[in-house]
């Protein structure tokens, strides 16, 4: 949907995806003038190409409140919104193959115990009664009923429509070149449809938020990576729960199909991969089979945007519009060939289309949820690291409280951006 570019708000969102979309409408919902922007269609990067789980399970113990809530929220979204998001409360299972993993799951429930979480672990023949067709060597799971899934575009378009039914002016194909600031304070927002002036921003732009931040003198650590996904021909019902199987992960749909996604990802190296690279060491480190570094064209256009050729550097969010969505095919196979070595009666099942979700990531993959300082008015909710579909309607909800009253109803402490520059950062310690 797209209405005519206002020339004053009282908010301006930048960002269209599920955080940028809930955003504007809790804040519509709660009576506040607000404008939503997106460079390209409604959930149309990131947002559509997630993987669609919405899980509590194996979290970072800080985001464990923020997911509880969220999951909350969820359970009442399609009624909330007035429209079918295919919601299935059907739970997340995470299988162990081995007794180290199956130890690290035990170990992940007994440090959240006090939150309060449904979680539990299985033996492998109670595992087998929630997933009857799953063959192979197997020591156990972790299971946590309350989890769900749910389709990323149609939950993205439906709290975009949302807010617009409650008032807020919803416009895409409409790419944001500058935030604008006067005297410690934003000032307005410059776009490729003209100017809008505005007090207070919010700044859900995903990937592309470092860049936007960077222009206003703020210092965003984030890097992104493709994770490969693909969608397969229909199939007899697996199990309602979302599966997380050593190399693969994957949910079933209504219609049969499965959301099957490859393991690890794959990092396209430019200059911005050299900037702050001893924050993100630790989780690279930690995890480092599960990332693929390639050398290639993302580089070079980031050498000719410091050399200044061409419209792009003068324009990055106009010219540059996609991220990168092309998959790795290797890993698609393989993610294929793995269902269904451990769904061996699952024979006649092919692939229908791959894609590339882009997930930007923090150091601690941990998001930043604050309204900063300086400038003032502005609050960032960004990085989410993979988990922005899941806790996309409790960061909408924080965001609009604190436009709101300035207060949001649970603690942010933990997702303030000046934790990368003061030494705050939190150990990476989720285990999914």
């Amino acid at each position: 949907m797209t209405q005519q570019l206002p020339r004053h708000a009282e908010v301006v969102v930048i960002g269209g995806g599920i955080v940028g979309s809930a955003s504007a409408y809790f804040m519509a919902k709660s009576g506040v003038p607000v404008v939503l922007l997106e460079r390209g269609p409604i959930g149309g990067e990131q947002s559509s190409r997630n993987w669609g789980f919405v899980r509590q399970q194996g979290r970072h113990p800080l985001e464990l409140p923020l997911a509880i809530e969220s999951n909350r929220l969820w359970l009442n979204l399609e009624t909330e919104l007035q429209a079918d998001i295919e919601w299935s409360q059907g739970g997340n299972l995470a299988l162990a193959f081995d007794e180290d993993r199956l130890d690290q799951y035990a170990s992940w429930v007994e440090e959240v115990r006090d939150h309060g979480l449904e979680t539990r672990l299985l033996t492998a023949e109670k595992t087998r009664e929630v997933i009857p067709a799953l063959k192979g060597k197997l020591a156990g799971a972790m299971y946590t009923p309350t989890d769900g899934h749910a389709d990323p575009t149609k939950t993205t378009n439906a709290f975009s429509n949302a807010a617009a039914r409650e008032g807020a002016i919803v416009i895409s194909g409409c790419a944001v070149d500058e935030i604008i600031t006067a005297d410690s304070g934003i000032s307005g927002v410059s776009t490729e449809s003209g100017y809008i002036e505005t007090k207070q921003v919010v700044c859900a732009a995903g990937a592309w938020s470092e860049r936007l931040l960077r222009n206003i003198g703020l210092k965003l650590p984030q890097r992104l990576v493709r994770a490969t996904v693909q969608r397969t021909t229909p199939v007899p019902p697996i199990t309602q729960a979302g599966v997380w199987a050593g190399d693969i992960s994957f949910r079933q749909r209504r219609d049969g199909r499965v959301i099957l996604a490859g393991g690890g990802a794959d990092h396209d190296l430019t200059l911005a991969s050299l900037r702050d690279i001893r924050r993100f060491l630790p989780n690279f480190r930690q995890n480092r089979s599960l990332f693929r570094l390639h050398l290639g064209r993302p580089l070079l256009r980031d050498i000719v945007d410091v050399v200044g050729i061409g419209a792009r550097s003068q324009h990055p969010f106009r010219i540059h519009f996609a991220l990168p969505t092309e998959p790795n095919r290797r890993v698609a196979v393989r993610a294929l060939e793995h269902f269904q070595k451990i769904f061996p009666s699952i024979n006649d099942i092919q692939s229908e289309e791959q894609w590339a979700g882009v997930i930007d990531a923090t150091p601690d993959a941990v998001p930043v949820i604050d309204a900063v300082d300086q400038p003032h008015g502005l609050i960032v909710a960004t990085g989410f690291s993979g988990h922005g579909f899941a806790m996309g309607p409790i960061a909408g909800r924080l965001v609009s409280e604190m436009i709101f009253d300035g207060t949001p109803s649970l603690s942010l402490e933990g997702f303030r951006l000046d934790r990368f520059t003061e030494g705050a950062l939190a150990e990476p310690r989720s285990v999914l």
